[in-house]
């Protein structure tokens, strides 16, 4: 038999704990309000779970949430240079033959099929302080990406 169908741990083991990055976590309102809204969640369902896994599945979330809500650092578009890209700026791209507009945020509002890229992701981190009409390039996948524009 397959060691790969074997079950290695016990049915009531506790769920592994959740990832978090070092140092601040920066946000926009709108993640900032999201993560309120999580602990709120999870807050109001452990007052009624009974089932003793579940349980420890929202408490562990509720630890996640709550680190990500001491650590955050609300960041609004700031009135400087409105050319620069920054965190919570839209940025509109053209790459390979297209065109493509993000908005950067923090790791946990990230949704890049709704256009939303975690500030720590690689193109962000190629973006972040470039400006209009500027090319950068990406080591990997390897592309020159022009800022076409800078909304705040």
């Amino acid at each position: 038999m397959s060691r790969a169908f074997v079950k290695e741990t016990a049915n009531d083991a506790p769920p592994p704990e959740r990832m978090i990055a070092d140092g601040p976590n920066p946000v926009t309102p709108e993640g900032f309000a999201h993560i309120e809204a999580e602990v709120a969640r999870i807050e109001a369902a452990l007052k009624t779970e009974t089932n003793v896994l579940l349980r420890e599945t929202l408490e562990r979330d509720l630890r996640y949430w709550s680190v990500k809500k001491a650590r955050a650092e609300i960041v609004r578009p700031s009135d400087g240079d409105r050319d620069t890209v920054a965190f919570g700026a839209s940025v509109t791209i053209a790459r390979g033959g297209r065109r493509q507009t993000f908005r950067i945020v923090g790791e946990d509002e990230a949704d890049p099929a709704h256009g939303k890229l975690s500030w720590r992701s690689p193109i962000a981190q190629v973006l972040l302080g470039a400006r209009t009409g500027d090319v950068v390039e990406m080591e990997k996948p390897r592309a020159e990406i022009e800022i076409v524009a800078v909304d705040r």
